[in-house]
Protein backbone atom coordinates (compact mmCIF):
# COMPACT_ATOMS: atom_id res chain seq x y z
CA UNK A 1 0.00 0.00 0.00
CA UNK A 2 0.80 3.58 -0.91
CA UNK A 3 0.75 6.86 -1.85
CA UNK A 4 2.29 9.11 -4.22
CA UNK A 5 3.62 12.59 -4.13
CA UNK A 6 2.36 14.51 -7.18
CA UNK A 7 3.05 17.96 -6.01
CA UNK A 8 5.04 18.50 -2.50
CA UNK A 9 4.01 22.19 -2.34
CA UNK A 10 6.22 24.23 -0.39
CA UNK A 11 7.39 22.13 1.77
CA UNK A 12 6.40 18.43 2.85
CA UNK A 13 8.83 16.37 5.33
CA UNK A 14 8.14 13.00 6.76
CA UNK A 15 8.08 13.84 11.00
CA UNK A 16 7.52 11.12 13.80
CA UNK A 17 7.82 11.94 17.61
CA UNK A 18 11.50 12.60 16.96
CA UNK A 19 15.09 11.38 18.50
CA UNK A 20 14.58 12.36 21.99
CA UNK A 21 17.51 11.68 24.91
CA UNK A 22 20.02 11.87 22.26
CA UNK A 23 21.92 15.29 23.09
CA UNK A 24 24.53 13.76 24.68
CA UNK A 25 26.06 12.62 21.24
CA UNK A 26 25.37 15.89 19.52
CA UNK A 27 21.82 14.62 18.03
CA UNK A 28 18.75 17.16 18.30
CA UNK A 29 15.18 15.85 19.11
CA UNK A 30 13.57 16.68 15.86
CA UNK A 31 10.05 15.16 15.44
CA UNK A 32 6.75 17.37 14.47
CA UNK A 33 7.25 21.09 15.42
CA UNK A 34 2.92 20.62 16.46
CA UNK A 35 2.61 17.57 18.38
CA UNK A 36 -0.41 18.41 19.81
CA UNK A 37 -1.71 17.77 16.02
CA UNK A 38 -0.02 14.60 15.51
CA UNK A 39 -1.00 13.11 18.41
CA UNK A 40 -4.90 14.09 16.95
CA UNK A 41 -4.20 12.47 14.12
CA UNK A 42 -3.06 9.26 15.94
CA UNK A 43 -6.39 9.42 17.86
CA UNK A 44 -8.47 9.75 14.29
CA UNK A 45 -6.58 6.89 12.41
CA UNK A 46 -6.05 4.16 15.50
CA UNK A 47 -2.46 4.46 14.90
CA UNK A 48 -0.02 4.36 17.59
CA UNK A 49 2.34 7.17 19.09
CA UNK A 50 4.99 6.34 17.31
CA UNK A 51 3.81 5.80 13.68
CA UNK A 52 4.53 8.69 11.31
CA UNK A 53 2.78 11.61 9.66
CA UNK A 54 3.40 13.88 7.04
CA UNK A 55 4.33 17.88 7.81
CA UNK A 56 3.28 20.22 5.55
CA UNK A 57 4.43 23.71 5.33
CA UNK A 58 1.97 26.43 4.47
CA UNK A 59 -0.21 23.87 1.80
CA UNK A 60 0.21 23.32 -1.40
CA UNK A 61 0.53 18.83 -1.00
CA UNK A 62 -1.41 16.70 -3.85
CA UNK A 63 -1.06 13.29 -2.91
CA UNK A 64 -2.46 9.94 -4.84
CA UNK A 65 -3.33 6.83 -3.83
CA UNK A 66 -2.48 3.80 -4.79
CA UNK A 67 -4.65 2.39 -3.12
CA UNK A 68 -7.63 2.19 -0.39
CA UNK A 69 -6.56 4.45 2.47
CA UNK A 70 -8.23 6.17 5.44
CA UNK A 71 -7.06 9.50 6.04
CA UNK A 72 -6.70 12.92 8.40
CA UNK A 73 -5.91 16.11 8.31
CA UNK A 74 -5.12 18.21 11.69
CA UNK A 75 -3.06 21.80 12.45
CA UNK A 76 -3.18 24.31 9.65
CA UNK A 77 -6.40 25.30 8.66
CA UNK A 78 -7.12 25.24 4.89
CA UNK A 79 -9.47 23.37 2.00
CA UNK A 80 -9.00 19.55 1.83
CA UNK A 81 -10.43 17.89 -1.28
CA UNK A 82 -10.53 13.97 -2.46
CA UNK A 83 -10.54 14.98 -5.93
CA UNK A 84 -13.18 18.04 -6.03
CA UNK A 85 -15.02 17.27 -3.26
CA UNK A 86 -14.58 18.85 -0.15
CA UNK A 87 -13.69 16.61 3.24
CA UNK A 88 -13.55 17.98 6.81
CA UNK A 89 -10.39 19.17 8.82
CA UNK A 90 -10.31 16.98 11.88
CA UNK A 91 -12.16 13.94 11.24
CA UNK A 92 -10.84 10.69 8.98
CA UNK A 93 -12.22 10.22 5.45
CA UNK A 94 -11.59 7.45 2.78
CA UNK A 95 -9.23 7.82 -0.37
CA UNK A 96 -10.20 5.20 -2.94
CA UNK A 97 -6.95 3.73 -5.08
CA UNK A 98 -6.18 6.18 -7.96
CA UNK A 99 -8.20 9.48 -6.13
CA UNK A 100 -6.01 12.38 -5.30
CA UNK A 101 -5.62 14.54 -1.98
CA UNK A 102 -5.10 18.46 -2.03
CA UNK A 103 -4.32 20.56 1.17
CA UNK A 104 -5.50 24.03 -0.01
CA UNK A 105 -3.51 26.80 1.28
CA UNK A 106 -3.41 27.25 5.10
CA UNK A 107 -6.13 30.16 6.01
CA UNK A 108 -5.13 29.95 10.07
CA UNK A 109 -1.55 28.57 10.97
CA UNK A 110 1.00 27.51 9.16
CA UNK A 111 1.84 23.73 9.02
CA UNK A 112 -0.38 21.15 8.35
CA UNK A 113 -0.31 17.64 9.38
CA UNK A 114 -1.76 14.67 7.04
CA UNK A 115 -2.09 11.06 8.15
CA UNK A 116 -2.93 7.51 7.04
CA UNK A 117 -4.01 4.75 8.85
CA UNK A 118 -1.09 2.14 9.55
CA UNK A 119 1.78 5.33 9.30
CA UNK A 120 4.27 6.41 6.86
CA UNK A 121 6.97 3.88 6.45
CA UNK A 122 10.33 5.01 5.75
CA UNK A 123 13.75 3.69 7.15
CA UNK A 124 14.19 4.97 10.82
CA UNK A 125 17.83 6.84 11.48
CA UNK A 126 18.56 6.73 15.41
CA UNK A 127 15.18 5.17 16.05
CA UNK A 128 13.02 7.73 13.84
CA UNK A 129 11.91 8.49 11.03
CA UNK A 130 11.82 12.18 11.36
CA UNK A 131 13.62 14.36 8.88
CA UNK A 132 15.76 17.12 10.70
CA UNK A 133 16.77 19.59 8.27
CA UNK A 134 19.23 20.83 9.90
CA UNK A 135 21.61 17.75 10.82
CA UNK A 136 20.15 15.99 7.61
CA UNK A 137 19.36 13.12 9.33
CA UNK A 138 16.30 10.63 8.26
CA UNK A 139 14.38 10.93 5.11
CA UNK A 140 14.86 13.96 2.80
CA UNK A 141 11.68 16.52 2.50
CA UNK A 142 8.96 14.83 -0.32
CA UNK A 143 9.02 15.42 -3.87
CA UNK A 144 6.88 15.01 -7.03
CA UNK A 145 6.86 11.33 -7.56
CA UNK A 146 8.35 9.98 -4.51
CA UNK A 147 6.27 6.76 -3.41
CA UNK A 148 5.04 6.65 0.58
CA UNK A 149 4.87 3.54 1.55
CA UNK A 150 2.23 2.82 4.43
CA UNK A 151 1.88 0.31 7.27
CA UNK A 152 -0.85 -1.99 7.89
CA UNK A 153 -3.88 -0.08 9.80
CA UNK A 154 -3.67 -2.28 13.31
CA UNK A 155 -6.06 -0.55 15.81
CA UNK A 156 -9.44 0.84 15.61
CA UNK A 157 -10.05 4.97 15.85
CA UNK A 158 -10.24 6.34 19.20
CA UNK A 159 -11.99 9.55 18.22
CA UNK A 160 -14.58 10.20 15.60
CA UNK A 161 -13.36 13.69 14.83
CA UNK A 162 -11.12 16.44 17.23
CA UNK A 163 -11.31 20.03 17.62
CA UNK A 164 -9.10 22.56 15.29
CA UNK A 165 -6.55 23.81 18.28
CA UNK A 166 -5.40 26.95 16.46
CA UNK A 167 -7.35 30.51 17.13
CA UNK A 168 -6.73 33.59 15.75
CA UNK A 169 -4.21 36.78 16.82
CA UNK A 170 -1.82 36.98 19.03
CA UNK A 171 -0.19 33.47 20.09
CA UNK A 172 0.93 33.81 23.53
CA UNK A 173 3.30 31.61 25.61
CA UNK A 174 4.87 30.72 28.82
CA UNK A 175 8.07 30.69 29.74
CA UNK A 176 10.61 30.74 32.68
CA UNK A 177 13.27 33.44 33.02
CA UNK A 178 16.78 31.94 32.72
CA UNK A 179 18.85 30.60 33.15
CA UNK A 180 20.93 33.68 31.75
CA UNK A 181 18.25 36.29 32.34
CA UNK A 182 21.29 38.00 34.57
CA UNK A 183 23.07 38.44 31.33
CA UNK A 184 20.67 41.45 30.38
CA UNK A 185 19.60 44.60 32.15
CA UNK A 186 16.43 44.94 33.88
CA UNK A 187 14.74 46.80 31.61
CA UNK A 188 15.50 44.13 28.97
CA UNK A 189 14.07 41.43 30.96
CA UNK A 190 10.83 43.60 31.19
CA UNK A 191 10.91 44.03 27.79
CA UNK A 192 11.04 40.66 26.50
CA UNK A 193 7.70 39.90 28.88
CA UNK A 194 6.12 43.14 27.72
CA UNK A 195 6.33 43.16 24.01
CA UNK A 196 4.59 42.15 21.45
CA UNK A 197 7.52 40.78 18.95
CA UNK A 198 6.87 40.09 15.39
CA UNK A 199 7.29 37.12 13.49
CA UNK A 200 10.31 37.33 11.21
CA UNK A 201 9.80 35.37 7.43
CA UNK A 202 13.54 33.80 8.24
CA UNK A 203 11.65 31.33 10.62
CA UNK A 204 12.20 27.41 10.25
CA UNK A 205 11.78 24.42 11.85
CA UNK A 206 15.47 24.91 13.75
CA UNK A 207 14.13 28.39 15.55
CA UNK A 208 11.14 31.10 15.04
CA UNK A 209 13.03 34.21 15.10
CA UNK A 210 11.25 37.40 16.27
CA UNK A 211 11.61 41.51 15.51
CA UNK A 212 10.98 43.78 17.91
CA UNK A 213 13.04 46.26 20.15
CA UNK A 214 16.51 45.15 20.94
CA UNK A 215 17.07 43.66 24.07
CA UNK A 216 20.22 44.82 25.69
CA UNK A 217 23.12 43.05 27.69
CA UNK A 218 24.80 43.91 30.90
CA UNK A 219 26.99 41.31 30.47
CA UNK A 220 28.71 41.23 27.26
CA UNK A 221 31.54 38.89 27.78
CA UNK A 222 31.47 35.93 25.39
CA UNK A 223 29.72 32.82 26.25
CA UNK A 224 31.26 29.59 26.58
CA UNK A 225 28.35 27.10 23.84
CA UNK A 226 26.43 25.58 26.75
CA UNK A 227 23.20 22.85 26.04
CA UNK A 228 20.35 23.96 24.53
CA UNK A 229 16.45 22.43 24.54
CA UNK A 230 13.72 22.89 22.63
CA UNK A 231 12.17 26.29 23.51
CA UNK A 232 15.15 28.03 24.53
CA UNK A 233 15.13 31.77 23.80
CA UNK A 234 18.34 32.64 22.42
CA UNK A 235 19.29 36.36 22.05
CA UNK A 236 21.71 36.91 19.29
CA UNK A 237 24.27 39.37 18.67
CA UNK A 238 21.75 41.73 17.00
CA UNK A 239 19.59 42.13 20.09
CA UNK A 240 16.45 39.96 18.72
CA UNK A 241 15.16 36.89 20.20
CA UNK A 242 14.82 33.41 18.73
CA UNK A 243 12.87 30.48 19.90
CA UNK A 244 14.94 27.40 19.51
CA UNK A 245 12.64 24.73 17.46
CA UNK A 246 12.40 21.02 17.07
CA UNK A 247 15.50 20.96 14.71
CA UNK A 248 17.61 23.35 17.10
CA UNK A 249 20.98 22.31 17.89
CA UNK A 250 21.74 20.86 20.99
CA UNK A 251 24.47 23.39 21.89
CA UNK A 252 24.46 27.20 21.67
CA UNK A 253 26.53 30.47 22.67
CA UNK A 254 24.16 32.93 22.71
CA UNK A 255 22.54 33.90 25.66
CA UNK A 256 19.11 31.99 26.82
CA UNK A 257 16.59 34.72 28.66
CA UNK A 258 13.71 32.41 29.01
CA UNK A 259 13.08 29.13 28.12
CA UNK A 260 9.10 28.71 27.09
CA UNK A 261 7.16 25.37 28.48
CA UNK A 262 7.77 22.43 26.66
CA UNK A 263 3.91 21.96 26.09
CA UNK A 264 3.38 25.73 24.64
CA UNK A 265 6.36 25.21 22.14
CA UNK A 266 3.88 23.74 19.95
CA UNK A 267 2.21 26.95 19.63
CA UNK A 268 4.57 28.35 17.97
CA UNK A 269 4.67 25.60 15.20
CA UNK A 270 1.46 27.86 13.65
CA UNK A 271 2.80 31.25 13.70
CA UNK A 272 2.85 32.80 10.53
CA UNK A 273 5.52 35.78 9.35
CA UNK A 274 3.98 39.15 10.46
CA UNK A 275 1.93 37.58 13.50
CA UNK A 276 2.27 38.51 16.78
CA UNK A 277 4.23 36.61 19.83
CA UNK A 278 3.92 37.42 23.24
CA UNK A 279 5.79 35.63 26.60
CA UNK A 280 3.98 35.33 29.83
CA UNK A 281 6.20 34.95 32.81
CA UNK A 282 6.35 31.30 34.63
CA UNK A 283 8.17 30.75 37.97
CA UNK A 284 10.36 27.22 37.62
CA UNK A 285 9.04 24.95 39.90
Amino acid sequence: MSLTIVDPGHLTLVQDAGRPGLGDQGVGPSGAFDRGAMHQLHALLGDPPEAAVLEVLAGGLRLRADADHRLAVTGGIGPVHVDEERVEHGRAFVVHEGQEVSIGPVGLGLRTYVGVAGGVEVDAVLGSRSADTMSGLGPQKLGAGDVIEVGAPSHAAGVEDVPALLTSGATTVAAVPGPRDDWFTDDAVRTFFSTAWSVSARSDRIGVRLEGPTLERQVTDELPSEPCVRGSVQVVSAGMPVVLGPDHPVTGGYPVIAVVIDDHVDRLAQVRPGEDVRFTRMHAP
